[in-house]
C-alpha cells in the first residue's frame, strides 16, 4: 500500500492510501526517493474549483522491480520521471531518465523544471550571442536564464522582488532590473527573445515593445489571473507595428520521444524531430551534474507525510529557497 498527496478541495491537503497497478512487460516500479513542488502550479490548483487532484510532476525513484520486456535498466537505478507526490513511482522505462551515479536526487529532479524552458531554446530562431530577457526569476525563470546563459545569449532577468533579483546577480547572471528597461537604448529594439516566466501582462506588454523586429516573445509563465487593466488592443498595437512573433511557450511543442519512420507502423504516426522532452531533461541532468546551473543554498526540503504544514507554509510565503522538494526516503 502506498501513500500519496491529494488534494481533496480547496486548501485541502491529505496524504491519503493507493495501491500499485500490476507492473507492465515494459515498465519498472521502485520507491520515490523526492517529489519536486511546482509553488505557483500547485497552489493554483489549490485554489481552484475542480478536486480531487493529485499535484506532482517530477520525480526521482530507485527501482525495485522490472518488467519482463526491460532492458535497459537495472534494479537500483535512480531514475528521473514526471511522477506525481506519491510513495513509489511505476512508469514504461521509455518515459524515464537514468540519473547520473554520485548526483543527489534532490539536484537531479531540477531537470523537471528546466525541460518547461529548454522546449523554447530548441525552436527558437534566437542565436547565440542574442540579447534575452527573462522575465520572472521564480524556479522556472531561475533556471530559463541559466540555460540561456549556457548556451551562450546574453541575459538579462526581470525580477520586481528584490531578494530574487539580487540571487539571481548572485548566481552570475549579468544583470538584472526591476522592470523591462523599454526605453533604454541598449535594448529597445535589440533584443531577440522574451521568455516570460511571470504570466504577468505588464511585462508581455512591454517585451512587445522592447524585441527587434521579429522578434519573439515567448510565453511560458501562466497567466492565472489579470493584473492590472491593460486592454488586448495595447498589446496587439505593440505586436503590429513591432513585428513581434509572440508564441506559447507550451513546453509540448517537442514530443515526448522522437520517433523515425517505420513502414509497418505508419498509421500510428511518426516524427523525426531533433529534440524531444526526454532529451531535454537529459541535457538538463547533464548541465546540473557539470555544475553549469547553481543550486546550493536554494533547496526547502520537506516532509511529504504532513501535507497541510507543507503547503501552508507555501501559501503563506514562508519558503524563500525556490526548489520546494519532498523528501519521501526518510
Amino acid at each position: 500500500m502506498g501513500r500519496e498527496i491529494v488534494f481533496t478541495g480547496k486548501q485541502q491537503f491529505q496524504l491519503l492510501d493507493y495501491k500499485d497497478q500490476p507492473l507492465g512487460a515494459s515498465e519498472v516500479r521502485g520507491r520515490t526517493l523526492v517529489t519536486l513542488i511546482s509553488p505557483g502550479t500547485e497552489l493554483a490548483w489549490a485554489n481552484g474549483d475542480d478536486f480531487p487532484i493529485r499535484p506532482g510532476y517530477a520525480a526521482i525513484f530507485q527501482v525495485d522491480e522490472i518488467g519482463s520486456d526491460v532492458t535497459d535498466t537495472k534494479l537500483g537505478d535512480r531514475l528521473l520521471c514526471m511522477g506525481g507526490h506519491r510513495s513509489t513511482q511505476q512508469f514504461d522505462q521509455r518515459y524515464t531518465v537514468k540519473v547520473p551515479d554520485g548526483m543527489s536526487a534532490e539536484v537531479a529532479v531540477v531537470a523537471r523544471l528546466m525541460a518547461v524552458s529548454m522546449t523554447t531554446l530548441v525552436t527558437t530562431t534566437a542565436r547565440p550571442g542574442e540579447k534575452v530577457i527573462v522575465c520572472g526569476a521564480g524556479p522556472v525563470g531561475y533556471l530559463a536564464a541559466h540555460q540561456c546563459r549556457i548556451a551562450g545569449y546574453s541575459v538579462t532577468v526581470i525580477e520586481p522582488d528584490q531578494v530574487r533579483r539580487e540571487a539571481a546577480l548572485a548566481s552570475g547572471i549579468a544583470s538584472a532590473f526591476p522592470a523591462i528597461p523599454v526605453e533604454d537604448p541598449a535594448y529597445k529594439g535589440k533584443v531577440a527573445l522574451v521568455i516570460d516566466c511571470s504570466g504577468h501582462e505588464k511585462a508581455v506588454l512591454d517585451a512587445c515593445q522592447v524585441v527587434r523586429k521579429r522578434g519573439e516573445v515567448a510565453l511560458v509563465g501562466v497567466p492565472w489571473k489579470a493584473h492590472t487593466s491593460i486592454l488586448a488592443h495595447e498589446i496587439l498595437r505593440a505586436v503590429f507595428f513591432n513585428y513581434v512573433v509572440l508564441r506559447s511557450g507550451w513546453e509540448w511543442e517537442v514530443p515526448i520521444l522522437s520517433r523515425g519512420f517505420v513502414w509497418e507502423e505508419l498509421y500510428e504516426g511518426y516524427n523525426n524531430a531533433p529534440h524531444s522532452t526526454l532529451s531535454g531533461l537529459t541535457t538538463a541532468l547533464r548541465w546540473l551534474e557539470e555544475g553549469r546551473v547553481p543550486t546550493e543554498g536554494m533547496f526547502s526540503t520537506m516532509n511529504p507525510l504532513d501535507p497541510s504544514e507543507v503547503y501552508r507554509r507555501l501559501l503563506e510565503k514562508e519558503v524563500q529557497e525556490p526548489f520546494v522538494v519532498l523528501d519521501w526516503a526518510h
